[in-house]
């Protein structure tokens, strides 16, 4: 099955690079335009830096409610788990119209801060980097929150006691004792909040704006307005390689601080 849906459409995909329309044959020129054409490149580095946002974001936000899920005994544990997972039962397109009514500039926000005072002209919230950031954010929040939720669990408790026991507050267990632990499921949250990011669709379209191309958007273009098969299977294989060399890149850090851990220990 891997074979027949995953290696074949790939292997199609990357042959269908190499393929020149105008002449039929096979030849590198759709990589030469590639690096040769500036709003393309820039496409590529916009992605990269707005996964990357995204999935520091998402971390970041996820870790304390990760811990809290982990940890508490209390009863309202399921409603707060539901709370987390409630916008997955939404669709993409519908919360992104949400944050582009509460991001435009008549917006829910802009009207607010208009109406206090607090500015003389809308803030300019919606297509650009931040709508779009925000939005892949709450769109891949729920995934790094069961991450890390699981890699929180799996840790012993007994070590935050010990450590709280022997003099430690609150942040040096937290920096000293549970990041440290919990590492797996970091990088495992930044890899699929990042590659969920660099791969959306709807989003980027909706809030980011004509004016914000990511690969993602430059790809659906190139197949579905200029029929262009070749330089949409190499746009498409640049975004394979850059989640590749991302996700080899935090794996190997982790495997890194693992191996650092080990050492520590068995000194």
């Amino acid at each position: 099955m891997l074979v027949f849906f995953f290696a074949m459409p790939m292997g199609m995909m990357i042959g269908t690079s190499f393929h020149d329309p105008s002449s039929g044959t096979l030849g590198l020129q759709a990589y030469e335009r590639f690096l040769n054409d500036g709003l393309t490149l820039k496409g590529f580095w916009r992605t990269a830096i707005m996964s990357c946002l995204v999935a520091v974001a998402a971390t970041a936000l996820a870790f304390p409610l990760a811990y809290y899920l982990a940890r508490t005994k209390s009863r309202f544990r399921i409603v707060v788990l539901a709370l987390a997972l409630a916008p997955e039962l939404a669709g993409v397109v519908l919360r992104t119209y949400g944050w582009l009514i509460i991001l435009e500039d008549r917006g829910f926000i802009n009207d607010i801060l208009l109406h206090w005072g607090l500015i003389d002209q809308p803030l300019r919230l919606s297509k650009n980097l931040f709508a779009v950031v925000v939005g892949l954010t709450h769109v891949v929040l729920p995934f790094a929150i069961l991450s890390l939720t699981t890699s929180i669990q799996g840790i012993d408790q007994n070590l935050e006691r010990a450590a709280q026991m022997l003099g430690a507050n609150r942040l040096s267990v937290i920096t000293m004792i549970l990041v440290p632990l919990s590492v797996p499921g970091i990088v495992s949250a930044l890899l699929l909040s990042f590659t969920m990011a660099a791969s959306a669709y709807a989003t980027p379209a909706l809030l980011g704006g004509a004016g914000f191309k990511v690969l993602a958007t430059m790809i659906s273009e190139q197949v579905l307005f200029y029929v262009d098969w070749s330089f949409a299977a190499v746009m498409a294989n640049a975004l394979l390689v850059l989640m590749l060399v991302v996700s080899y890149a935090g794996l190997n850090v982790e495997t890194r601080l693992r191996d650092k851990r080990g050492e520590r220990h068995g000194g």
